[in-house]
């Protein structure tokens, strides 16, 4: 019996070890149930991470690619548009002169612009009718006295640039006295002339001083055609008149005569350190200058061979100064325009004679040039 029960109580201790294996087993099973499936989830996250990531680059190398590429691509297809540059927007300079010598240099560039676009001319007769104008930027280019561009020049603080002297001295002095043959035979005379604090004043002063006359006395009159009409009263009367107005006078009244050129007398004067008479000279809007100096060296071109045809085809100049109405009649204009001095004189050649006549202005009267000596940026270098 106690054997039996020995033995009943081993077969279910048996069972009750199988059982608890069984459940034990039972529990270990969902742990590495649960083990894998986290890191199932674990391996998606991750795979999902990766793909995300992998998504994100790809996104980014083909936003670069296409950020990198896209220029291009427009810059090309743009390319052809761009590389056809605009038509550049013709430019017409604008130029004054005054009605007299300035004006018989360029008549031939007026005829030949006619109907053109290259060029507009205002001709004036009085330089205070375009100085203004270069001050305002209504003109490009002027021909204007030597001491209003130097006056100019200062007033503007360098604003206008010398390009080329126009004319040289077209002062002559005009009698009938057969006795007057130079400026040392003015002593103890009176002397008509006009121009009263310009140009023919400051020359006949400085001339006068250079050659130690002190008794001469100088009477001035408002216009050339006063003094000419003196002279016609008077043919021994002496003055000191410009071309076209020597001509003029002379052709109304025989007895008169060149007695002598003024700009002989200075070319004399044996300190005068190159400098020379000058009258007009030709100035540019330094702005424009710098803007368009290819339009500035062109017109300098057309002004020299205009300049020559004074001499080369007097009579079609003749013909032209009389359609401009600078002299009335051809026989006239033909005997005067040799006598004004025609030129276009540029360079260093230029700023040697301009610099020296506008010296003995200066230290004769300092307010003919605006109270001070241009400076070196004056002068144009082609």
């Amino acid at each position: 019996m106690k054997k039996l029960l020995a033995m009943v109580l081993t077969a279910m201790l048996v069972i009750s070890l199988a059982s608890c294996g069984g459940a034990a087993s039972s529990a270990a099973a969902p742990e590495s149930s649960a083990e894998e499936s986290s890191a199932a989830e674990s391996s998606k996250e991750e795979s999902s991470t990766a793909s995300s990531e992998s998504a994100a680059e790809s996104s980014e190398e083909s936003s670069a690619e296409s950020t990198e590429e896209s220029p291009a691509e427009s810059s090309e297809e743009s390319a052809p548009e761009s590389g056809e540059e605009p038509a550049a927007e013709a430019v017409t300079v604008r130029v004054g002169s005054l009605k007299g010598p300035t004006t018989i240099g360029i008549v031939k560039m007026i005829a030949e612009n006619e109907g053109g676009d290259a060029y507009t001319f205002t001709v004036a007769t009085q330089a205070d009718e375009v100085l203004p104008k270069m001050v305002s930027g209504d003109l490009d280019i002027a021909l204007v006295p030597a001491n209003a561009a130097a006056s100019l020049y200062n007033k503007t603080k360098g604003g206008v640039t010398v390009i080329d002297i126009n004319t040289l001295g077209v002062l002559y002095c005009v009698t009938g006295d057969e006795s007057i043959t130079s400026v040392k035979d003015l002593a103890g005379k009176t002397v008509l002339s006009t121009g009263q604090g310009t140009t023919p004043e400051y020359a006949l002063r400085y001339l006068l001083t250079k050659y130690g006359i002190e008794d001469t006395s100088i009477e001035f009159l408002s216009e050339p055609t006063e003094v000419a009409a003196r002279l016609a009263e008077d043919p021994s009367q002496i003055a000191v008149l410009p071309q076209p107005f020597v001509t003029v006078a002379m052709m109304q009244n025989e007895a008169l005569k060149i007695a002598f050129s003024l700009t002989d007398e200075w070319d004399a004067v044996p300190d005068s350190d190159g400098s020379r008479m000058l009258t007009g000279v030709t100035i540019v809007r330094t702005a424009f200058l710098a803007e368009h100096k290819d339009l500035v060296d062109e017109f300098l071109a057309a002004h020299t061979a205009s300049a020559a045809a004074c001499a080369t085809d007097l009579d079609t100049v003749a013909d032209l100064v009389v359609a401009q109405e600078i002299v009335p009649k051809a026989p006239v204009a033909k005997k005067a325009i040799p006598q004004c001095n025609i030129v276009c004189v540029t360079g260093e050649e230029m700023k040697t004679a301009l610099s020296g006549y506008l010296a003995v202005l200066f230290e004769m009267a300092p307010e003919s040039v605006g109270n001070a000596l241009p400076g070196d940026d004056f002068y144009y270098m082609p």
